[in-house]
């Protein structure tokens, strides 16, 4: 292993420990996390997103690059239009969690702990 890959005190290699970083970072903007929550369930043109987001395409445009740098999101161009869609699952659970999270900080009983119906939007369909 080289130096710069030492294990942290948690058995995981230091480079993954600062990419991790990296990830929150590019998920820590609002518009972003509404990129990745738009894209959860389908794939979709930048002006679709845009309209969903409330942006601008040049705007979302933007954004998307980051993403797909950050290997969050994948193009597919079909003519002239250019869909997007996420990769894995991975951001979209960060992104959900995140807004689990937030809920807590807002609420006593947030919305994803009271119920099926509540809980619909969950990744497993059950309240976490």
């Amino acid at each position: 292993m080289r130096e710069d890959n030492k294990v942290c005190s948690f058995g995981v290699e230091s480079q993954y420990v600062d990419l991790a970083a990296e990830v929150f970072s590019l998920l820590s903007d609002a518009t972003r996390i509404l990129i990745i929550l738009a894209l959860r369930d389908s794939e979709l043109a930048v002006g679709e997103l845009a309209e969903r987001v409330g942006k601008s395409p040049t705007t979302v445009s933007q954004h998307l690059a980051k993403l797909r740098w950050g290997k969050v999101v994948q193009a597919r161009q079909e003519g002239t239009r250019v869909f997007y869609s996420l990769i894995d699952e991975h951001a979209r659970q960060l992104v959900t969690h995140a807004v689990f999270q937030a809920e807590h900080v807002v609420e006593r009983l947030p919305p994803h702990h009271r119920g099926p119906v509540a809980s619909q939007g969950t990744t497993n369909g059950a309240a976490e």
